[in-house]
């Protein structure tokens, strides 16, 4: 192989790893817009949400209901349809409380490797199940693991559903204590407040892997932040649509 041969393929190769590493920054990247946009925050610093993944959750869900009732607090909870097929009267106390509630999909795929007809099955299975077992439309959707591309940002919006990613995860699924779950929401908070946007936290009130994880530390974590951020002059708790 002559030297110009040898060139013209490295540099082929490195352009084909370019562009499967950018693919993958903005398959999985929750804060990228290459694949099309979605909602991250809004820009007021002192405006935080709260948004809690993979429920509902036997005792974690109900407690943590309990934990926001205190502080008059109102959530996101991103529900997975087959846990609400399940346990449809936990979904029922969620909405009840008034918190908004978002569509997860029906069984927690990587949405992004998916087809598009499963795409479409997942989301359009999920959002019949929340809005029988609720009564009203759904109107969000978040990708499990945040995964995807532009179809599934294509086929949620044709559904109506705005997609909607985030700014701060503390990964709580994580073997990790209340107190460390709160302090990594705290430093992400402090991070966007110095750049003058609102945060938008991910945290879990339960698990892909069926129903009864442990999620409690979740639950004090959630407590502690209240603790410390509900009483700040100026700091406002708010559910995503308020940044639509």
């Amino acid at each position: 192989m002559n030297p110009h041969t040898i060139a013209t393929a490295a540099a082929a190769l490195t352009a084909a790893g370019l562009l499967a590493s950018g693919c993958t920054y903005a398959a999985l990247s929750a804060e990228s817009q290459l694949f099309g946009k979605t909602l991250l925050a809004g820009r007021n610093p002192k405006e935080i949400a709260l948004t809690f993944d993979d429920g509902p959750n036997d005792i974690v869900t109900e407690r943590l209901l309990d934990v926001l009732a205190h502080d008059h607090i109102r959530a996101t909870f991103f529900l997975i349809g087959r846990y609400v097929r399940q346990r449809p009267q936990i979904a029922r106390a969620i909405a009840s409380a008034g918190h908004l509630i978002g569509n997860h999909t029906m069984t927690h795929p990587w949405l992004a490797w998916q087809s598009s007809a499963r795409i479409r099955e997942e989301l359009t299975g999920c959002n019949a199940l929340l809005e029988d077992t609720l009564g009203f439309p759904i109107r969000y959707f978040r990708a499990p693991h945040g995964a995807r591309r532009p179809a599934v940002l294509g086929i949620a919006r044709s559904l109506g559903l705005t997609p909607v990613q985030w700014n701060i995860i503390p990964k709580d699924w994580q073997p990790i204590g209340a107190e460390e779950i709160a302090a990594r929401t705290v430093r992400g908070i402090t991070r966007n407040q110095q750049h003058n946007r609102a945060s938008n936290v991910v945290l879990h009130d339960g698990g892909q892997n069926g129903l009864g994880q442990p999620r409690l530390p979740t639950v004090e974590a959630t407590r502690l932040l209240l603790q410390k951020y509900s009483t700040q002059t100026g700091t406002k708790f708010v559910t995503v649509d308020a940044w639509a």
